[in-house]
């Protein structure tokens, strides 16, 4: 749509031209207005321009790297960025308010001498307004840029303040660019949550077990103290507050293995949202999130294309071979609360203190788990300590908080709770995985604090970790504690806790999009 022109009032003519031209100058003027109004007000389809990555991602020999426009690599932006949202054409020189209104008294005299007489007034009203949706998008193209700014700065420490915490360190891609990210998050970023749908199977979730990272985030959301808003219009993303692990307890059939009634339930609920709300059909779910950590979060999404393939999936299991796509998905932990609570969890004896080179117990769970097994299991190498079940009396948290690596096989899918558990007992974590993407990889330098081991590789653990130096494992071992505060579970949630995280990476994927809205006024 052309905007309109920017001189709205007649322009100045000499009188010598008044008496020959007025009614040429209205009979023109009236027919123009009555098309602006119409080309304005007609409905238009509304639509979605996805922007410039913010991060690229890819694999080199089972690594993950950010590549390309990475804000946290604080490498250059594609010139396809967007710097500016798409928003409403407004008068020159005026504010930025709800609604625009511009009155002009015409007189019109139609008679047949031509002569100028005031028989009729007429009030047009040019009523131009702004959605909340359009403010939001100039709110994003402004923190944008910002952003991009912060990412040239390639300190080791961010130069923004902060009364609780300065980012800082390798343990980032680029300290400076997180660090003005997340204060932009915490100014701008709102969340909303459907309404629709009832528990067990919405707004609850499992706050102990393998499975508490997606009953936690569900349940703190649902208290509304962090983000989120009560006005759709006013938030930036929209939250599908379904639980797969909940839908798996209730709805799966496991004498049949029938799923349908799962993705039944997840296409009525996604046909229930659309037609009573308008926004899942104007981004055809580009700005909504589900959030799962069970191992069928990626096939329950599937039941409905858009949510598979458009929609922010935060996933444990981000697995890139199953359709996970860095870029819009998000990648959150998994973490294993027994009793709902970190306390006793947290912290290690001190490296000097940690006879233990590497340590694993499991029981077999996919196949890396068998090569690892089969590798190591028998051979009792006090080294390398691999078992399927833990001798009778032997405490598996001592073991964790005595070993200097260890071992986070992934298992039927790629993600694995033994990574958080060797974070919290600041063990160097080593990922043996294909197709992972570790968590919050947009914004944390894996590579500075863990060990990445390729599945062929199983058979030569002990002569990689024994080429660790001292000094390289007394670094990783000391980042592992700097970081674990984006990992820590907190009852109420603490800045930069892993609550905050998961939405930072939701709010990351949010800049990457940009939904144009083309509305009747």
């Amino acid at each position: 749509m052309a905007p309109p022109s920017s001189d709205h009032k007649r322009p100045h003519t000499p009188s010598s031209f008044c008496f020959s031209s007025l009614n040429l100058v209205w009979f023109l003027l009236v027919p123009s207005t009555v098309f602006f109004l119409v080309s304005t007000l007609a409905p238009h389809r509304p639509s979605i321009s996805p922007l410039s990555s913010l991060l690229q991602v890819s694999f080199s020999n089972n690594s993950l790297q950010l590549q390309g426009s990475s804000i946290f690599n604080g490498s250059s932006i594609d010139s396809s960025f967007q710097l500016e949202a798409e928003t409403d054409y407004f008068v020159s020189n005026m504010p930025f308010p709800d609604a625009i209104i511009e009155k002009h008294t015409i007189q019109l005299d139609m008679s047949k001498n031509n002569e100028s007489k005031p028989v009729v007034d007429v009030t047009l009203k040019i009523v131009k307004k702004n959605s909340k949706l359009e403010r939001n998008e100039a709110n994003l193209a402004r923190v944008r840029p910002s952003i991009k700014q912060a990412a040239l700065v390639r300190n080791l420490t961010s130069t923004h303040q902060d009364p609780d915490y300065v980012p800082h360190g390798p343990i980032y891609r680029n300290a400076n660019a997180f660090h003005r990210s997340y204060l932009e998050m915490e100014k701008v970023f709102k969340i909303y949550v459907y309404k629709e749908g009832e528990p067990p199977i919405f707004h609850n979730g499992p706050c102990r077990s393998i499975y508490s990272s997606e009953g936690r985030f569900i349940h703190e959301l649902e208290k509304g103290n962090f983000y989120t808003t009560k006005d759709p219009d006013e938030a930036l993303v929209y939250f599908l507050p379904f639980s797969v692990v909940m839908l798996v307890h209730y709805l799966y059939e496991p004498e049949t293995s029938n799923t349908d009634a799962i993705g039944r339930t997840v296409v009525d609920y996604i046909d229930v949202i659309s037609g009573k709300y308008p926004y899942w059909n104007r981004s055809l779910g580009a700005d909504h999130f589900m959030l799962s950590c069970h191992d069928w979060g990626p096939r329950t999404s599937s039941y409905v294309p858009h949510l598979f393939h458009k929609s922010i999936r935060v996933l444990c299991n981000a697995n890139t071979s199953e359709g996970f796509n860095p870029s819009k998905d998000a990648s959150f932990p998994e973490i294993n609360l027994l009793t709902g609570e970190v306390e006793g969890l947290l912290g290690g004896p001190s490296p000097s203190h940690r006879s233990i080179l590497a340590f694993f117990a499991g029981r077999l769970h996919g196949y890396i788990r068998y090569l690892l097994l089969n590798e190591w299991k028998d051979k009792r190498d006090p080294d390398v300590q691999v078992f399927d079940q833990l001798p009778k009396g032997v405490s598996y948290m001592s073991k964790l908080k005595n070993s200097r690596f260890c071992l986070c096989p992934s298992g039927y899918e790629v993600a694995s709770p033994r990574i958080v558990e060797a974070i919290y007992a600041e063990c160097v974590p080593v990922l043996i995985s294909d197709s992972y993407v570790p968590p919050f990889s947009d914004v944390l330098n894996w590579k500075s604090f863990s060990i990445q081991v390729a599945v062929k590789d199983i058979p030569n653990i002990k002569e990689i970790l024994m080429g660790v130096s001292q000094r390289q494992y007394l670094r990783m071992q000391r980042r592992v504690k700097q970081v674990q505060r984006h990992f820590v579970v907190n009852a109420t949630p603490k800045r930069y806790d892993v609550f905050h995280m998961i939405n930072h990476s939701i709010w990351l994927r949010r800049l990457n999009i940009h939904i144009r809205d083309f509305h009747q006024s």
